[in-house]
């Protein structure tokens, strides 16, 4: 299917970006994908809840935010893709927590915490991302996950502003069921007073461990595949199956961390989309689990 012009005239009127055709790939960890048929950056709270709004309600809708465990394919992505930026990123100090808009990165969070010698929210050093995605996918990492320290968040919906706990939210493994339309905009992490250098220590450690074990210098998207339910890690799965080190044109599973694709230059979406099935087909064959995908795929197939 080819992409769509989307005239302005069908959206409300705006005092933030838009662009038609916006390239995405570069925005993606991996470095791969098309188009955005129209990508829209709202000037702040007020421009995005208008836009919600008043936007027609069968515009196909995509939030997009650090973009890192995600795959956009080559084809790009049908309808509006929705960017929060300036304005959405503040984080605020609280005696018992942080405060922190959706566009604020994760390692940003748990840095601004270790500061305010606040302990608890270390284990977002350790997750690629911004706050707002960490909350959408319940994100976790190093035995924590945000269910764990969300006291509410508020998210943009086309009815207006709401502010959801932690049970609102119905939190799963990397899931969280959000109201139709709704957009993570701000959120309130729990924290409690620690010593400062304990809490830099640990965030060292963390930061120690992903360098020993991850590709994080790669054009990758984080974990790639959910760990199955029991004690199997989806690592030692692929492993086993023999699919380290795995190619599919330029795209390669990891030989430092096998549950970790990568673009080694030069890979398509397809290519790195194509290389997780080969991976699934293999495991599920050599070990009876069929893994399930942890990285979102989204958008178009190539025309």
């Amino acid at each position: 299917m080819m992409p769509q012009p989307i005239s302005n005239a069908v959206l409300p009127p705006l005092r933030g970006r838009v662009e038609a055709n916006a390239p995405l790939g570069p925005a993606t960890w991996f470095r791969v994908g098309g188009a955005a048929d129209v990508l829209v950056r709202p000037a702040d709270l007020d421009d995005l809840l208008l836009l919600l709004r008043d936007m027609p309600a069968d515009l196909p809708l995509t939030i997009l935010g650090a973009a890192s465990n995600m795959i956009i394919r080559d084809g790009g992505i049908a309808g509006m893709v929705l960017r929060l930026a300036r304005g959405f990123g503040d984080v605020v100090v609280e005696a018992d927590g942080i405060i922190a808009g959706a566009a604020a990165l994760d390692v940003t969070v748990a840095e601004t915490a270790a500061a305010a010698g606040l302990a608890g929210l270390e284990f977002l050093v350790g997750i690629p991302g911004s706050i707002g995605g960490a909350v959408a996918m319940n994100a976790g990492a190093y035995g924590r996950e945000i269910r764990d320290v969300l006291e509410w968040a508020e998210i943009a919906t086309p009815e207006g502003l709401m502010r959801l706990d932690a049970a609102a939210l119905h939190f799963a493994y990397r899931h969280a069921q959000l109201p139709v339309r709704g957009v993570v905009v701000r959120a309130k992490l729990r924290a409690t007073l620690g010593d400062k250098a304990a809490i830099s220590a640990r965030l060292a450690e963390i930061r120690a461990a992903r360098e020993a074990t991850q590709p994080v210098r790669a054009r990758t998207g984080g974990s790639t595949f959910k760990n199955p339910l029991g004690d199997r890690k989806a690592w030692e799965l692929i492993d086993a199956a023999g699919c380290r080190g795995l190619m599919r044109g330029a795209a390669q599973v990891s030989e430092k961390h096998c549950n970790f694709l990568i673009n080694l230059g030069g890979a398509s979406a397809a290519d790195i989309e194509a290389l997780g099935e080969d991976v699934r087909a293999r495991v599920l064959d050599h070990s009876g689990i069929a893994l399930e995908w942890e990285i979102r795929r989204i958008g178009r197939a190539q025309p």
